[in-house]
């Protein structure tokens, strides 16, 4: 069988809980947040003032945090679906 049809007919990724589902919009919604924030920083200063940096800041560290926290949870959805499959690498 040629490798670009066993690839194709192989699981990838667990089917989308509606928990996994959840946490990747608010992802998403917090990755266009962020790249709204720092696009558009400067009027954002402007309206906020001194505090602007600092909720960035804070933007970020979510972003960063919930990324993490949603990547481990995707991997371990994916894993427990592979080996219910008895497809472990």
């Amino acid at each position: 069988m040629p490798l670009w049809l066993d690839l194709l007919r192989t699981p990838m990724a667990a089917p989308e809980t509606t928990g996994l589902r959840r946490m990747r919009f608010i992802w998403q919604g917090l990755c266009l947040t962020t790249a709204a924030g720092a696009g558009l920083f400067g009027p954002f200063h402007r309206a906020v003032g001194r505090y602007a940096p600092m909720t960035m800041a804070l933007l970020l560290f979510v972003c960063g945090v919930w990324t993490g926290l949603y990547l481990l949870r995707k991997q371990r959805a994916d894993t427990a679906y592979l080996d219910s499959l008895g497809e472990t690498e």
